[in-house]
C-alpha cells in the first residue's frame, strides 16, 4: 500500500482525491428531499443532510434512500479510482468521504458520514464493514442509541484495522486513513457526543 502512494505522483493523488471529493459532495439527502417536495432538511433537526435527518421529514423511504446513495457514492468513488491502482482508490475514498461531510456546494456543512464510510469500507476492506455492522448491531440492541452504537463500531473498526497494519497481516496504509476517517466522523458527532453525556440523545424508536 506504502508503495502504491509513493509511486501514485502527486497530479495523480491531487485527481484521486478530487475524484473522490466530487463524487461524495453530491447531496443526496437534499436533492430527495426536494424532489420529493418536503421540508427543507437544512431548516429541521440537526439541520444535516444525512439520512437521520432525512427520516425527519416522516419519510422512511426517502431516508432508506439516501443511507443506499450516500453509501454508493463512497464505493463507486473507490471503484473507478482503483483502475489507477489501490493507492488511488485509497485516496478517491477518503475524497468521497470528505466531500460528504464538506461539500463545497452547501458551504461544507454536509452530513456526518456514517453512510459513506460504511461505502468506502464496503470496497476498500469489506470485513471492516461487517465487523462494523456486528458491533453496531450489538450495541443498538443493548442500549439503542444509534450514534453510540455508531461511533462505537467506527473506533473498534480502526483499531482492527491498523493492528492488522502493525502486525504485517496486510499491506500498510489503508489503517492510518480509516483513522482519519473516524477521528473526523467523531467531531461531526460532537452534538451527539453532548447529549450523551447530557443523557439527552434520542435513543432508537424515540421521536427527537
Amino acid at each position: 500500500m506504502m508503495a502504491d502512494f509513493v509511486t501514485l505522483g502527486w497530479m495523480q493523488a491531487g485527481l484521486a482525491l478530487a475524484f473522490g471529493y466530487l463524487c461524495g459532495s453530491i447531496p443526496f439527502g437534499l436533492i430527495l428531499t426536494r424532489l420529493a417536495g418536503t421540508e427543507d432538511i437544512r431548516q429541521i433537526g440537526s439541520k444535516s443532510i444525512g439520512a437521520t435527518n432525512v427520516l425527519r421529514t416522516g419519510r422512511k423511504d426517502l431516508a432508506a434512500a439516501t443511507v443506499l446513495l450516500d453509501a454508493l457514492k463512497g464505493t463507486v468513488a473507490v471503484l473507478i479510482a482503483a483502475r489507477w491502482g489501490q493507492g488511488a482508490a485509497v485516496l478517491a475514498g477518503l475524497g468521497a468521504f470528505l466531500g460528504h461531510l464538506y461539500p463545497v456546494w452547501l458551504k461544507f456543512e454536509g452530513g456526518k458520514g456514517v453512510a459513506t464510510f460504511l461505502g468506502v469500507l464496503l470496497a476498500l476492506w469489506w470485513p471492516g464493514l461487517v465487523l462494523f455492522g456486528v458491533i453496531w448491531l450489538g450495541m443498538a440492541y443493548l442500549l439503542r442509541y444509534s450514534s453510540l452504537s455508531a461511533l462505537v463500531a467506527s473506533l473498534l473498526t480502526a483499531v482492527a484495522r491498523v493492528a492488522l497494519d502493525l502486525g504485517g497481516a496486510v499491506q500498510s496504509g489503508l489503517g492510518g486513513v480509516i483513522v482519519v476517517m473516524v477521528a473526523l466522523l467523531w467531531w461531526k458527532h460532537k452534538g451527539n457526543i453532548q447529549r450523551l453525556l447530557a443523557g439527552t440523545e434520542s435513543r432508537i424508536g424515540e421521536k427527537g
